[in-house]
Formats: structure tokens, sequence, C-alpha cells
């Protein structure tokens, strides 16, 4: 069964229709649909995916909040209708590091059904994209926003009262899928793994990485020969896009930012790692890299939960409606629930 929402989104050809505007010379790179660069730098995002305005849905108050003017950085934050304080999670959007927001539609009826079911408060961010922003952009976006919140959670003004009296703060959570994996990763790495938290009066707790965005440059079994559902929304010419576009100028496929298994990248063992819950799609082409982080994580005496989704692909729980991607999708929300109650 085609995904109503996956149709939406299909590229539509008249959306490239130039029309009058400013020639931008040739296109240097591009996913159909979502994304192209120009060689003077000038970048279109196709609006294909609609976005979804703040509301009440299912008891879960949503609002927009501004977290940095000077660099844009806003959250969507959700706030379901429990009596005691509930865990804290900062949510990472998909979209390989170089699409993708907080406001889409897809996300926001994610991570509203996400906060009712788990019992958590949601702050989901809209970090900078590459190119324009490429690596550690989105990483420094995520360590400002726990700055944010532990400065909030310590002279809360009245104005966000709304928010910050719903939560614990000793049970914090960073979670992403794909691109957002990578993100929470990475800030976890920043805020908390080297030399222990620097975000107090939070406490990280767990991190949450569904399906996450990591590479290499040699290719895995997985990466070469996957069988891809229709209308995947991760092909190996799209990974390797994305990671053109969003790592550091020169910088290939094995940088510790790409691939945290690299020569040179620092070795788990030497991390602080909060536990961590890993969760896979079987059709996925990062399956394979997905089982070797969880496998390394385990190696190295981490905590590590690994949850396998059969017969799905990447970014299922968003992009896909199908009934069978529903029922996959309910036995992800039961366990991201039992990974934050626990």
């Amino acid at each position: 069964m085609r995904s109503k929402r996956m149709a939406a989104i299909s590229f539509n050809p008249r959306l490239n229709v130039q029309g009058g505007r400013k020639n931008h010379g040739v296109v240097v790179e591009e996913i159909a649909g979502l994304i192209r660069v120009y060689g003077d730098g000038h970048v279109e995002r196709p609006p294909i995916i609609p976005s979804a305005p703040c509301m009440v849905t299912n008891g879960v108050v949503s609002k927009d909040v501004a977290i940095e003017k000077f660099t844009n950085l806003w959250t969507r934050i959700y706030v379901p209708s429990y009596s005691s304080k509930m865990p804290l999670l900062v949510y990472f959007h998909g979209g390989g590091f170089c699409v993708g927001s907080a406001s889409w539609r897809c996300y926001h009826e994610f991570l509203a059904a996400l906060a009712s079911k788990a019992g958590c408060v949601v702050l989901s961010l809209n970090y900078r994209l590459a190119p324009e922003n490429r690596l550690p952009a989105a990483y420094d976006d995520g360590i400002n926003t726990l700055m944010w919140v532990k400065q909030e959670a310590r002279n809360g003004t009245n104005e966000h009262k709304w928010w910050l009296n719903q939560c614990r703060f000793s049970s914090l959570f960073l979670a992403g899928d794909s691109a957002g994996a990578n993100i929470a990763y990475n800030v976890a790495i920043r805020s908390y793994g080297i030399s222990g938290s620097s975000i107090k009066p939070l406490i990280l707790k767990g991190m949450i990485l569904i399906q996450p965005f990591f590479g290499g440059e040699e290719r895995t079994i997985s990466e070469m020969h996957a069988t891809q559902p229709a209308n995947s929304a991760l092909s190996l010419s799209v990974f390797d896009t994305y990671w053109r576009l969003s790592l550091p100028l020169g910088a290939n496929r094995d940088h510790p930012w790409c691939n945290p298994l690299a020569e040179g990248a620092i070795t788990l063992r030497e991390l602080k790692l909060p536990a961590a819950m890993v969760c896979i799609s079987e059709k996925d082409i990062l399956k394979d890299r997905n089982l070797e982080f969880c496998n390394a994580l385990a190696s190295a005496g981490k905590w590590v939960e690994t949850r396998m989704y059969e017969g799905v692909g990447h970014a299922f729980q968003i992009l896909h409606n199908s009934q069978f991607s529903q029922i996959r999708t309910q036995e992800m929300m039961a366990h991201l629930k039992a990974f934050i109650k626990q």
C-alpha cells in the first residue's frame, strides 16, 4: 500500500521552474525534490512537505519558542497534560543535515504522539542546515539549546513556566532520527562525554538514536545490496550527497563526525556515555553500520539496547503511513516509552 504521506511529498517537477528568477548558474549538487545547490552557493529547498501549525493535539500543547535570534535557532515544545513532572526529551529531526524542519507535519504528528504516549516534554529543535551551515553548526546549536535549557531551569522566567514546571530535569534524554540521531550522539559526547556533565541541573539519562546517520569510506554490505522499499527515503547516492554537502570542505566519510569508529576518532572506551537505545530498520541501507556501532558500544562496556524493526526502511516512522508501517511505529513508540521510563 502506498503511503498517502509519501505520495504527498513525491517530487513535483513544476517546483523547478525558474520563472524569471535570478540565474544562479549551474547546479552542482541535487537531490531530486529536496535540495538543489548552485555554483554560486544559492540553495533551493522545494516546499514538498507541509508544515503544521502549533495546536493542541490529543491533549498535547505545542508552541514555538525562540532560543537565539542571531542564528534563528528555535524549538517547538510539546507538553502533554500529566499531573506529575515528566522527563525532558530534546529531539533533532532528520534530513541528512541539509533539509527538514521542526514544523514539518510528519515530525509534528510523530512527536506529539510520543509526548503523549511516553509522558515526556519534548523540545524539537530547528537547527541550522548545511550546506549554508556545515557541521559542526548543528552540533553547536544542540549544545546552545542545552545551555539555554540549563539557564531556564535555574532562572526560569514566567514566560516559560508553562513547560519548565512540567519538567523533571534529572531525566534528560537526547534523541533524533537519521541525521538527528547523529546530532544527538555528538551533542551527548560534547555535553557529557569526556570530562563529565557540564549541564547541571540537567542530568543526561539516555540517548535515543533512531536509524543513526553514520557513514564511512568503506561500503557495508547493506549499503551496497539492501533491497529498498518503494519510495525509500535514503539511497546510496542520496547518502553520499548529504555527506558531501554537510561535512567540512575537504573531509571524507571517515571524518569522526561521519564515522565514529574511524581511525583517529575518540575511542568509545574513553567516552563517558549515557545509556543508549538504537533503533534499526531491517531494510535500511544503514542497517549494517548501525549494528556495527551497537556492537562497538557493547564491546566498549557501554549500556546499549538494540531494536530491529522488520520489513521497513529508513524513516518509516516519519514518512510512511501504510498499515504495516503504522504497526511497526507503534512497536517503536512502546520501546521508546519503556526506555524513557526505566
